[in-house]
């Protein structure tokens, strides 16, 4: 999964991940309204009209950009309906070539976790196994420790997958428990988590071909000084890197995220590229034409800084 990413950044030159994060405020209304028509005032037009949004945004991007982020809150808060919303997303995405990452920031313990797991790995029943959510990779929150992380670690070898683990968030909430000093270094608690990600990504059979393992570390783009330190503690970890555009970060801030050779991260920019139709003013027959526009001024603003 990690070569492969790699792969498809340095063919497109483009370490942009588009985040599916759709509201309905940023949905056009005429979708939305088109949706109700079919499906009446219920969760399941809400969800067709995320959906039929997000094909949009996909179809726009998909040969400018390697991978799309969809977060999963967005679509659970339509119950089932926005489940099947969230996994046709995925499946649109890849159908049209794009790799997926599921920010989905579970963490858990014991039997949960490895439930959860299930987006990574096949569940099994009648005796067979079957492949439900379909994501290349998936976030992960470490709060409950190794025991939260083994049992994704153990669904993924063996199989192109891959996770993304917290370590520092673009969020300035964040702070409040990632700052801590841990005694008797007095280094922030966010520097230990990113030492165990080095070590959980240094497990048999998760690196890959191009010196960077299967687990990942998610590394605010905010946080531009944390990140120099942060990349000299995980040499080879790749970030994924939120907080871009809308969050208030930029181009010049992600420079020490790569390595040496531009390579090592991916940023992630979402309602600065879903929307910017609404952002410009434009109307509904922009949705695709502007977050074309806007992963393109992304995609070379970052090439230009590296």
């Amino acid at each position: 999964m990690i070569d492969r990413l790699i792969e498809n950044i340095e063919r497109l030159g483009a370490p942009v991940v588009v985040g599916l994060d759709p509201t309905l405020e940023i949905v056009p209304e005429k979708m939305l309204a088109d949706s109700a028509k079919s499906f009446d005032e219920t969760t399941e037009a809400a969800a067709f009209a995320l959906l039929k949004f997000n094909r949009e945004i996909i179809d726009a991007v998909a040969d400018i950009v390697p991978a799309v982020k969809p977060n999963i809150a967005f679509y659970e808060r339509y119950g089932l309906d926005g489940i099947r919303a969230y996994i046709m997303t995925v499946e649109y995405a890849m159908g049209r070539g794009l790799m997926v990452i599921g920010d989905i920031k579970r963490g858990d313990i014991g039997s949960t976790a490895a439930a959860y797991a299930g987006h990574v790995a096949p569940s099994p029943l009648f005796g067979r196994k079957f492949e439900i959510w379909n994501e290349d990779a998936v976030t992960l929150n470490p709060y409950l420790g190794a025991d939260s992380i083994t049992p994704f670690l153990d669904a993924i070898k063996g199989r192109d997958k891959g996770v993304f683990i917290l370590v520092k968030t673009s969020n300035p909430g964040g702070a409040d428990l990632q700052d801590l000093p841990i005694m008797p270094e007095g280094a922030p608690l966010y520097e230990r988590v990113a030492a165990l990600v080095g070590e959980w990504g240094a497990g048999e059979g998760l690196m890959g071909g191009h010196g960077y393992s299967r687990v990942g570390a998610v590394v605010g783009a905010t946080h531009p000084k944390a990140s120099a330190r942060l990349r000299e503690l995980m040499p080879h970890t790749f970030f994924l890197v939120p907080g871009y555009g809308a969050q208030g970060a930029s181009a010049s801030d992600i420079k020490q995220f790569f390595d040496t050779h531009g390579r090592g991260a991916i940023v992630s920019s979402s309602r600065g590229i879903i929307g910017a139709w609404k952002a410009e003013g434009k109307g509904a027959g922009h949705v695709g034409k502007s977050a074309r526009a806007a992963a393109l001024k992304m995609r070379d603003e970052i090439g230009a800084v590296l």
